[in-house]
């Protein structure tokens, strides 16, 4: 569902959402995202509006995880927890200058924040159809796969080679330990066996490349 679409089917403004899309897209578009770009938030909002279907959302609650879908990375600076604050606030406004109801503003705005720890109560389904789209990269074709890992490097290039390693390896071996990587049965059954193979390659790929690693 477009970002046009939603903020109609949520009543509000579609001339003030025009604008809204403008800024967005400019946004997206900023020179240093290598991956969180505007192609990342279509996909998630292709990903999660299926999903949202498959599990019988209503219009409205569509358009709700549509609009966190588009505005989830919006503001990126590569500052985990404090883009998503400001990405849920910049929704949170545009929403408000479009006229949406407060209710669904709100709702829009904690689903945005959601992402900050991939976490949501186990019966919500507007959230996990969003973090589990978020995912969906990680259960992509191992060439989909190397070209998103590559471009979060570029993206957190202030940090040296060494730390990066660090930090991915463990980021890596914390997602490898989970039971599940995905909240529903749909997106395990897509994306869990090529998300494993994915992120065991690259952490052995990382394991390869450090000469302290016995």
């Amino acid at each position: 569902m477009s970002w046009a679409v939603a903020v109609a089917r949520l009543g509000g403004d579609h001339r003030i959402a025009a604008v809204a899309w403008t800024d967005l897209e400019t946004r997206y578009r900023e020179p240093h995202r290598r991956y969180h770009d505007l192609r990342h938030a279509a996909a998630v909002a292709r990903d999660s509006g299926a999903l949202a279907v498959a599990f019988g959302l209503s219009a409205r609650e569509r358009a709700l995880v549509a609009i966190a879908a588009w505005t989830h990375d919006v503001v990126y600076d590569a500052r985990p927890g404090e883009d998503e604050r400001a990405s849920a606030a910049w929704t949170r406004d545009e929403l408000t200058n479009a006229r949406v109801a407060e209710a669904d503003i709100t709702r829009a705005e904690e689903l945005v924040l959601a992402t900050i720890t991939h976490d949501a109560p186990g019966d919500d389904r507007l959230a996990t159809s969003l973090l589990d789209a978020d995912l969906a990269i990680l259960g992509a074709s191992p060439e989909a796969y190397e070209e998103y890992a590559n471009g979060v490097r570029e993206e957190y290039s202030i940090y040296s080679d060494e730390d990066w390693r660090a930090g991915r390896v463990a980021v890596l071996r914390k997602l490898l330990a989970r039971p599940r990587l995905y909240r529903s049965e749909i997106a395990r059954a897509r994306w869990e066996s090529r998300a494993r193979e994915n992120l065991a390659g690259e952490l052995t790929r990382w394991h390869d490349a450090d000469p302290h690693h016995r």
